[in-house]
């Protein structure tokens, strides 16, 4: 179905079998600067991209009878190459969006019910994006062409090439700008990622993240070049996106209460967590380091059973960081560092590499020092507005929907804080935010 349609604009391409969000998602965008079209199937959307042109963004859903959604954007990308992607799909749906990004190319998913204004801003973003390019392509072309007309112009080149130049270089700045944003939302898609397990198992709050900030510290101090640093940090994120898999009952045993059919069901999630992102060829080092990073040094471990320097070195540390963050929930004390430490001692040589501890303590202090004076301090309420720099969380902040914006011990910043009063006003949770203060 093409409405409103004109020759030259930009198009929006909408697929969905269900007419109601169709035209929810049209009456959302009627106001905006390009053409809306739609299809309620993916063959009636695949034949319409073979007579439109323009087509700056295809939104789809992920759940179509025939053709899904990741198997029609798949086909959509040889169509139309340069048309933005993105899926729709329920909370449920994870492995499907996973699926639509991996085979179909999606740009990035989009939760059903949507949010009005995030999608708003993920489809301007996205049709801006292709006019950019599509300008760029423009004007690269027409730089070429007066190329070889400047061997006639010669009076005027110099003018002419200034005028050229400064217009490339501003599209190029806008480009780079949209790069860096797409960094960016690279970056967030990671942490969403590494927060799905999280969703399930609330004993986990924020683990991930603590894991990748300790993980990201230890490699620093070891003098990783920066690359490695960012492949452990990435990895400790991921690192138990393989548990997505397991059941909900399985989670909530530790290792010790599993029969033996039940571990042998749980250490697989490594395995599986592996290959969940090795389609992505800039994720497989990090899948490497998912896969091993409950090996053992003394050989112990699985899924593989490496030993000593056989297993990748970021995987040993991301074992320790791991292990730190777990008993950091269970102890308790005026010095939380030294008691950490004197956890993790007894292990080495056996579960940890024992080379890797000297460089453990700056991270130990640095994330969890601020939990060591809570003894010291009291909780207080506070509406957003009257957050400042420096204060800390004395509890897990979660909006209202129950995902994890901040974790317990988390130091604010003027960033922080403005992510918070945007969150309180999307998905606002039910109380205000509880900080330390001193007595």
């Amino acid at each position: 179905m093409i409405e409103n349609s004109t020759e030259d604009a930009l198009k929006v391409l909408l697929v969905d079998d269900e007419m109601n969000i169709l035209l929810a998602l049209k009456r959302l965008l009627m106001d905006e600067e390009f053409d809306v079209i739609t299809a309620s199937s993916g063959a009636e959307a695949l034949e319409m991209l073979d007579r439109v042109g323009d087509v700056a963004l295809i939104v789809s859903d992920q759940r179509m009878p025939g053709l899904s959604g990741a198997e029609f954007l798949e086909r959509a990308r040889d169509v139309a190459p340069d048309a933005a992607r993105m899926v729709l799909t329920g909370y449920a749906d994870v492995a499907a969006a996973v699926d639509a990004i991996n085979k179909g190319g999606a740009h990035r998913y989009l939760n059903k019910p949507w949010d009005d204004a995030e999608l708003l801003r993920s489809v301007r973003e996205a049709v801006e994006k292709y006019r950019l390019v599509r300008e760029n392509r423009r004007l690269t072309e027409t730089v070429k062409r007066q190329n070889a007309e400047l061997k006639d112009w010669n009076a005027n080149l110099k003018i002419r090439v200034l005028e050229q130049t400064s217009q490339i270089r501003r599209k190029n700045e806008e480009l780079h700008g949209l790069n860096s944003r797409l960094k960016r939302n690279y970056g967030d898609s990671i942490l969403a990622f590494s927060r799905l397990i999280e969703l399930r198992d609330r004993e986990v709050r924020n683990h991930s993240g603590n894991v990748a900030k300790l993980s990201a510290f230890m490699a620093e101090d070891m003098g990783l070049k920066a690359e490695e640093i960012e492949t452990v940090r990435v990895s400790s994120l991921l690192h138990d996106i393989g548990k997505i898999g397991v059941s909900d009952l399985l989670l909530q045993k530790g290792e010790g209460e599993m029969t033996e059919r039940e571990r042998e069901a749980y250490v697989q999630h490594t395995v599986r967590g592996q290959a969940a992102i090795d389609s992505i060829e800039d994720l497989r080092g990090a899948g490497l380091l998912v896969r091993h990073h409950h090996e053992c040094y003394d050989g112990s471990g699985f899924p593989d059973r490496l030993r000593g320097e056989d297993i990748p070195l970021g995987a040993r540390i991301i074992a320790m960081a791991d292990h730190v963050d777990r008993s950091v929930r269970k102890l308790s004390g005026d010095d939380l560092p030294e008691l950490v430490l004197a956890d993790v001692e007894p292990w080495l040589g056996k579960r940890f590499d024992p080379r890797l501890f000297p460089f453990l303590e700056r991270g130990v202090r640095e994330c969890y020092g601020a939990l060591s004076s809570a003894a010291e301090m009291t909780e207080m309420e506070c509406r957003p507005a009257d957050l400042l720099a420096g204060m800390v969380l004395a509890r897990d902040l979660c909006s209202g929907t129950g995902i994890l914006l901040l974790g317990r011990g988390a130091v604010l910043d003027i960033e922080k804080i403005a992510a918070l009063k945007r969150y309180y006003r999307i998905d606002p949770p039910a109380d205000g935010v509880f900080v330390l203060v001193r007595r």
